[in-house]
């Protein structure tokens, strides 16, 4: 009989993120092969679990159409060379799509179900922008459930400005520059490189490249810069490009494992899962979904925001991660949050940045001995909050 276990992220990978559309590296490259390179790359990392072993695959995409239909999971696995005995399946919580890959995993792995599993997401927003070739039932509008712009992501920020004005559109640039600049830093320190998988790519002329970094970043942004950018959501609005996530392609993957599997396979974890929760708020102010998600999160682990060590919360946009700061009485700039930088400068390849969130956590904890809990949580889209909560496996003791 199966017994309750616990729930291990043993490590994770992915590509490089980059821009989306005509000028973007990945304009030429298919979303599939992408979130299988990060597949391959991740099972060379890892060469004590063998490919058998793995027992579901599950990959998140927003837009399923196209390279990003036909049941990812499943498709992604069988072209990554694993075994024709590996399951798979796609899933869709629109941004919170790789998070929920690795809940739903962790699920089965908690009840005992699983040993091992794969759980990612991918997007390529070039090839598939949001709600493409969606067909909203037209009760949403005729009986008034849902604005018409609610998945106009920026108006929804928009929103957010206006429900607290104390949250002014100056704190949003700044909090939008230093994204840019510590996500630079942590290039700079060598940070972010390791847990990236180099994609092959080709340009518009079939000449073959390399892509081994993120390609959004803008390390010289200023507050005089940002003052000057239009605000394209709404006129006179406080919304604008760089306190925005930019429009990104990019693949996610991560092996998950329960605690005996882990022991049997020797692995060395670097994170134990302590709780989840999912949420839902109003649609046309999405961004407040993680206020929710994370009290529920923290309530079903027993914790206290105070608890949290280290944050990784999903810069959809500036003013959504400063409406979690501020209604948990966190400063703009605390030292505990994105201290990698974030979306705004990363990317945020919808269905693939939970797993990105939980890498670069997972990055962190190794180095923060005095940490025990980290969050990573984000707002998604048709309003929903989505949060996990993770204990550091190198915690030392020293401070709660």
């Amino acid at each position: 009989m199966a017994e309750v276990s616990d729930v291990y992220f043993v490590d994770g990978v992915r590509t490089p993120f980059g821009r989306a559309g005509e000028k973007g590296m990945y304009w030429n490259t298919r979303a599939d092969d992408m979130v299988v390179k990060a597949m391959i790359g991740l099972m060379e990392r890892n060469p004590g679990v063998p490919g058998e072993r793995i027992d579901d695959v599950a990959i998140a995409a927003t837009t399923q159409q196209g390279d990003q239909g036909l049941t990812l999971g499943r498709t992604a696995a069988i072209l990554a060379g694993l075994p024709q005995s590996v399951p798979g399946f796609a899933i869709d919580r629109m941004c919170a799509g790789a998070m929920t890959s690795v809940t739903t995993m962790a699920g089965s792995i908690g009840l005992g179900m699983y040993d091992v599993a794969l759980a990612g997401g991918v997007e390529h927003m070039g090839r598939h922008p949001l709600g493409g070739n969606a067909d909203p039932n037209p009760r949403f509008l005729t009986e008034k459930l849902v604005s018409a712009d609610a998945l106009n992501m920026g108006i929804t920020a928009e929103r957010i400005h206006d429900r607290f004005p104390h949250l002014t559109k100056e704190r949003a640039d700044r909090f939008g520059m230093l994204s840019q600049h510590k996500a630079q830093a942590a290039y700079d320190n060598g940070k972010i490189q390791p847990d990236l998988v180099p994609v092959a790519i080709t340009d518009a002329d079939g000449a073959w490249g390399l892509a081994t970094e993120d390609q959004g970043r803008r390390p010289q942004t200023t507050m005089e810069d940002l003052a000057a950018l239009k605000t394209p959501f709404r006129p006179h609005g406080r919304v604008t490009a760089g306190t925005s996530s930019p429009l990104t392609d990019g693949a996610t993957i991560s092996l998950l494992a329960g605690g005996a599997a882990a022991k049997e396979l020797g692995l060395s974890p670097k994170m134990k899962l302590v709780s989840y929760a999912f949420a839902g708020v109003q649609p046309e102010i999405m961004g407040i979904g993680p206020v929710p998600s994370t009290e529920k999160a923290l309530k079903r682990a027993g914790l206290k925001i105070d608890d949290i060590g280290l944050f990784e919360l999903n810069e959809a946009f500036a003013i959504q991660v400063l409406s979690l700061l501020d209604h948990f009485g966190i400063a703009d700039d605390d030292a505990r949050v994105n201290q990698w930088g974030g979306a705004i400068a990363i990317g945020h390849p919808l269905a693939a940045s939970g797993v990105r969130l939980m890498i670069q956590l997972a990055a962190q904890f190794k180095e923060r001995p005095d940490v025990r809990y980290g969050l990573t949580a984000m707002c998604v889209g048709l309003g929903q909050g989505g949060s996990v909560i993770w204990e550091n496996p190198f915690f030392d003791g020293k401070r709660k």
